[in-house]
């Protein structure tokens, strides 16, 4: 299984005055720097939690339809945005219909099943055979984005503020406990599944 998130989120779940408010840093004259490690918590605090927070286009590639249910990883599914693309028996490139799949955006992970009665197409035996488009995170805002996981990113933000080198006054510089204790919490075992 393979994502890459092929169009980002519009914007950053903190704006630049968000952040600076919280570094309780004044002056414009490091807003790039810091818009740069607004994006970088972002970033990791998605991989941490294994979710989309602001609206972006991901692709899934995986090896083979399962035998049932495909569970979509980074939560919260909105859409299915084109047809599944796979790669038949013979080498050929073929689209699934959006009528020959059900797709399921209220569960979390959201879900993909073959329309009732109805199985998944044979795949050619290889790598990323079958390849799933789709959009997720909470909203196309920022405000859409849940308290907890914007404070996550402001938590990894100070981090990275203050922590700019790996190695600090002889000390290994550790990711802060507070944010552990922030997102651990929302696992859920299907999703803990996909990174396993």
């Amino acid at each position: 299984m393979s994502i890459r998130v092929t169009s980002p989120p519009g914007v950053e779940p903190l704006s630049i005055a968000e952040a600076r408010d919280h570094l309780r840093y004044e002056d414009d004259d490091c807003d790039e720097e810091i818009l740069g490690l607004i994006e970088a918590a972002r970033q990791k605090i998605e991989e941490w939690e294994w979710r989309a927070h602001v609206t972006q286009t991901i692709q899934l590639t995986i090896d083979a339809f399962p035998c049932d249910v495909i569970w979509v990883p980074r939560p919260r599914l909105q859409r299915v945005t084109s047809p599944i693309v796979y790669v038949d028996g013979d080498g050929a490139t073929q689209t699934l219909a959006a009528d020959q799949y059900q797709v399921d955006t209220r569960s979390e992970p959201g879900r993909i099943r073959p329309a009732y009665g109805l199985a998944w197409p044979a795949t050619r035996d290889q790598f990323a055979a079958v390849t799933i488009t789709y959009v997720a995170g909470y909203g196309d805002d920022a405000g859409d984005v849940p308290q907890r996981t914007k404070q996550a990113i402001k938590l990894m933000l100070g981090h990275l503020w203050r922590n700019r080198e790996a190695v600090g006054a002889g000390r290994l510089a550790e990711v802060p406990l507070t944010i552990d204790a922030l997102l651990c919490p929302c696992h859920d075992e299907r999703v803990l599944a996909f990174v396993k």
